[in-house]
């Protein structure tokens, strides 16, 4: 019995079949394909909107186009805000005990052992005193310190006493250098120290015994020319000895008050 035969038809079918499905498939993928650089154009063109509106500038741009931020050195205050105020410098002042030091010089010495170097030295470390606590940078200098030469502050003052040799003689004096660089300056930390010393102690003026020696003193001619300076002769160790001996501290509070008055003087304006 005779098998019945496979259609030849079948085969070819299949082939056409199988054409047509690989077919379709290649347009999707290229669809698909087609459609992810679109997107992806799409997205491209999207985040161009996205940038400021100033943009960045070319790289042909000339630099001017740029902001430019210099470093400004210190901090920054904003405008309205309150006013950096300036630091202020301390003054300097020097304080000179006379005859004090390595050197040994007593200075003026009385028959029963009284030495002028004693009372200078305890009243200048009391000025001292008082000027530091007042905020001052004070300098208490020996009769031939290093630091003289070329001494620079805003007033200097070297303190003395009168000899006890002559009996009936009372009273204080001040003196600046001859030849000075500032006259119009030193004669007023002169007035000033007349005017306070002389306040506080009670003592007069005994201008007639200055002695060219006070106006060439050493000291003058080795601190700075543009350093206001003086020296006090605080009163005769016989005449005045009370005061100089028992009452340092109302000494010094009468120098101090003259520096002051000098330090804190109202600046002259010009003309």
């Amino acid at each position: 019995m005779d098998r019945p035969r496979r259609s030849k038809t079948k085969k070819p079918l299949r082939r056409r079949t199988i054409r047509r499905i690989v077919y379709w498939l290649q347009l999707v993928l290229l669809g698909t394909a087609a459609a992810v650089v679109v997107l992806i154009l799409f997205a491209v063109w999207r985040k161009e909107p996205l940038l400021p509106s100033t943009g960045t500038p070319p790289v042909n741009a000339t630099r001017t186009a740029l902001p430019i931020h210099s470093p400004t050195p210190g901090p920054t205050f904003t405008p309205g805000g309150p006013t950096p105020k300036p630091t202020l410098r301390r003054k300097r002042v020097g304080v000179l005990a006379g005859h004090s030091g390595p050197q040994n010089d007593p200075g003026a010495v009385c028959p029963d052992g009284l030495r002028e170097v004693d009372i200078n030295l305890a009243v200048a470390e009391r000025v001292v005193t008082a000027l530091r606590s007042r905020g001052y940078e004070a300098d208490l200098l020996e009769e031939f310190d290093d630091r003289l030469q070329g001494y620079r502050a805003d007033a200097f003052l070297s303190i003395h006493t009168d000899a006890c040799d002559i009996a009936e003689a009372t009273g204080f004096k001040v003196a600046r250098v001859s030849f000075s660089a500032i006259p119009e300056i030193e004669d007023i930390l002169v007035k000033c120290l007349y005017q306070e010393y002389g306040r506080a102690t009670g003592l007069q003026r005994h201008d007639f015994s200055i002695t060219p020696g006070m106006h060439q003193y050493h000291a003058f001619v080795k601190i700075d020319p543009q350093t206001p300076g003086a020296i006090i002769e605080l009163g005769f160790m016989l005449a005045d000895r009370h005061i100089l001996v028992n009452q340092p501290d109302r000494l010094a509070a009468g120098i101090v008050a003259g520096l002051l008055c000098f330090l804190e003087r109202e600046p002259t304006s010009g003309p």
